[in-house]
């Protein structure tokens, strides 16, 4: 069933290394949208557990289509605790003069953008109020030039002629540049990989290579959190923090660039570059660095250093609009996971192991560009349907391994949809708060 986004996914990562990894298809499911959704996770697990595959030297891998469902929602069932809320009150769809928006208030300075621009108290009656005197456009780039992050919501028809649609679809899903040369890398495991990235796609990959065999170290700045994500995206990974402001700080990180293999990280274009770590400084403390980046709307035109989260991009690029009208509801429907960084963010795992199976075999160092929006593309370029699937079940008695003594209390975790030589991944570390760990490797 996933076959298109297989064979497309597959075009992306390139380069032809060819491979004889057998696949296994097991389970069944089907997430309520009117698009397909299921097909493209199971394709995106898929093509990050082939590459793993082939780089390992590994001959079958099985992927489990439920578990893939599952994983692209929440992976932890407390035991005597419980997570909190995903979203900030304030945050959500609003209904303005023309149209629907929505306002994404999760961090602090995104949150007080908003509320500074709306000349409002955080109270949302009162911002429902306010918000319904505006135009969609004109309240979405307010916010947006205040540094807040917001989107109005489009037609898939919109998008399609939007300046910016235009050139996401033009770029391709996975942008390959040369890094450099060095020495053959061989496997995953003790591979170092820098992980700078943040709310969600990015950290979906980094879990992944953790899994894997991979040492991730995790950065973060101070004061920055993820209350109802951390204990989803720190599995396998030990955590520091650095304020790349400081002096000092700016020296660890520098050492440790020079010593890492890879570096993910989900910074908008011109971001370190404003921290003085442009792509010729990184090139220089590490050559022949492996990076793979991520973005919300793109790498190019005038939408390519906005904020964006899945949420966002959802509503920009017509997905939650054309939920509505199938659905034929009276507020937007969006996919029911957040499918675009979940599916990202295997496929920003997948480009890691293809640049290092093309390093092992030639010693050319790739990196790797990819955004939300595209792959909302590749959703949409999949086609759309009347609403059909259902929630899976996530209560069977055959979901979960062993406790699991997170930094919160014990937990249990969803099994892994993917077995590679029938083994799943054994993460090294539970779950835990983020900067308690040394900035070394």
């Amino acid at each position: 069933m996933a076959d298109d986004f297989n064979r497309q996914i597959n075009e992306a990562l390139g380069l032809d290394l060819a491979d004889d990894v057998k696949v296994v298809q097991r389970g069944s499911g089907e997430l309520s949208a009117c698009f397909r959704v299921s097909d493209m996770a199971e394709a995106a697990v898929t093509a990050a557990t082939r590459e793993l595959a082939a780089l390992l030297g590994a001959r079958d891998i099985s992927i489990d289509r439920r578990f893939c469902l599952l994983w692209f929602g929440m992976t932890l069932r407390p035991s005597g605790w419980s997570l909190p809320s995903a979203w900030d009150p304030l945050a959500g769809d609003y209904q303005a003069a023309d149209g629907w928006i929505r306002l994404h208030t999760n961090a602090q300075h995104h949150r007080e953008a908003a509320l500074r621009v709306l000349n409002c108290d955080p109270d949302k009656a009162r911002l429902t109020e306010v918000i319904a005197d505006w135009k969609k456009n004109d309240l979405e780039d307010a916010v947006v030039n205040e540094g807040g992050a917001a989107a109005a919501m489009h037609s898939l028809a919109e998008w399609a002629h939007h300046p910016q649609g235009q050139q996401v679809h033009s770029e391709p899903l996975i942008a390959w540049h040369q890094s450099g040369y060095g020495p053959k890398l061989s496997g995953l495991r003790g591979r170092r990989v820098l992980d700078l990235t943040r709310i969600l796609a990015g950290p979906v990959a980094t879990r992944f290579l953790a899994g894997f065999g991979a040492d991730v170290l995790r950065l973060d700045p101070p004061n920055w959190h993820e209350p109802a994500l951390e204990p989803e995206v720190t599995l396998g990974k030990r955590r520091a923090g650095l304020d790349l402001h400081v002096v000092s700080d700016r020296q660890i990180f520098e050492r440790l660039i020079a010593q890492a293999d890879v570096l993910v990280h989900g910074y908008r274009p011109g971001a370190l570059d404003r921290l003085g770590y442009d792509a010729e400084t990184r090139q220089r403390l590490s050559p022949g660095l492996i990076e793979v980046s991520l973005n919300a709307y793109g790498w190019g035109g005038a939408w390519r250093e906005r904020r964006g989260f899945d949420s966002l991009v959802q509503m920009s690029c017509g997905i939650a609009d054309e939920g509505m009208r199938r659905a034929k509801d009276t507020k937007p429907v969006p996919l029911p996971v957040q499918a675009l960084d979940h599916a990202t963010g295997y496929l920003m795992a997948a480009a890691v192991l293809r640049a290092l199976r093309h390093c092992q075999l030639t010693g050319e160092r790739l990196s790797a560009r990819l955004s939300l929006a595209r792959t909302a593309a590749l959703l949409v370029d999949g086609g759309v349907h009347d609403f059909h699937g259902s929630p899976i079940n996530d209560t069977a008695d055959d979901l979960c391994h062993d406790m699991e003594t997170t930094s919160w209390g014990l937990a249990k975790r969803l099994k892994f949809p993917a077995c590679v030589d029938g083994k799943l991944p054994e993460w090294p570390r539970p779950a835990g708060l983020l900067r308690i760990d040394d900035a070394r490797w």
